[in-house]
């Protein structure tokens, strides 16, 4: 199978960098996972996993173990990144427990995975520094957005010649949350209270995107955009662990993202 029959998102913000938002379309994995599942912690077939990374490294020009992540623990950790870590071809390469990746090096591709989560691709093209964050409620929320900024300052780009885009995510009249989820983000800024909007009984609708949004504009990023797909709404294009969590399903497959210099 060849590049071309994968189903790729890209966002002219982000141009010249290669990048892309790949949907759950041309992949090998099937039943529950059908299609691009690029996550070895799922139950799919390990086989068919290192096939479909092969295919999104393959979009990228790259060999699959240039392919870098991190084992994602909703946190504000950033990761640098200069080489790629010690593994077999086909294989996750991560470089830590962490969030987000940032490297000025060129020749290795920033991937997060997500399921309902932000990810989130960054790049200042001026300096060559790129830089890719899994966002969810919670890493949003303890600053993983903010952290992956400071990252890429460090290596010397500037805050606002940095562009940001938020790929396939929940959006918020699918995310539904309880009154403890508001307590959460009212206890840290009153202002918060804004991104969410009434449901049925005490049931509350969460807008994840418009807060990372939000975060990553009070940052001072240059330009920052989501691209507006829904992961709960369209499943036959994105999977999503809430909708599996709703269909019964044992287990779901995971999205990548993935940013290269």
């Amino acid at each position: 199978m060849t590049a071309t029959m994968l189903d790729i998102l890209t966002h002219p913000m982000l141009a010249p960098v290669r990048h892309g938002f790949f949907t759950r379309r041309g992949g090998a994995s099937s039943g529950i996972f059908a299609g691009l599942n690029c996550g070895h912690g799922s139950t799919d077939q390990t086989e068919a996993v290192a096939i479909n990374r092969l295919r999104v490294a393959q979009a990228l020009d790259l060999p699959p173990e240039a392919l870098i992540g991190v084992h994602q623990v909703h946190s504000a950790d950033v990761v640098t990144v200069t080489a790629a870590p010690a593994g077999a071809a086909g294989a996750a390469a991560t470089a830590g427990r962490a969030d987000a990746l940032v490297t000025a090096t060129p020749g290795l591709a920033l991937t997060v995975l997500s399921a309902d989560c932000q990810p989130v691709l960054f790049a200042d093209a001026r300096a060559g520094v790129i830089g890719a964050a899994h966002a969810g409620w919670r890493g949003a929320l303890g600053g993983v957005l903010e952290a992956t900024l400071d990252a890429m300052e460090a290596l010397g780009a500037r805050r606002g010649d940095i562009h940001a885009v938020i790929g396939p995510t929940i959006s918020q009249r699918a995310y539904e949350v309880g009154p403890e989820f508001l307590d959460a983000f009212l206890a840290e800024d009153a202002a918060y209270g804004r991104f969410f909007a009434a449901g049925e009984g005490d049931r509350l609708h969460f807008d994840l995107p418009g807060f990372g949004l939000h975060r990553l504009r009070e940052a001072g990023v240059g330009q920052a955009e989501w691209t507006r797909h829904c992961t709960y709404s369209d499943p036959e294009r994105f999977f999503s662990y809430r909708r599996s969590l709703h269909q019964r399903e044992a287990d779901y497959g995971r999205l990548i993202a993935a940013i290269r210099l």
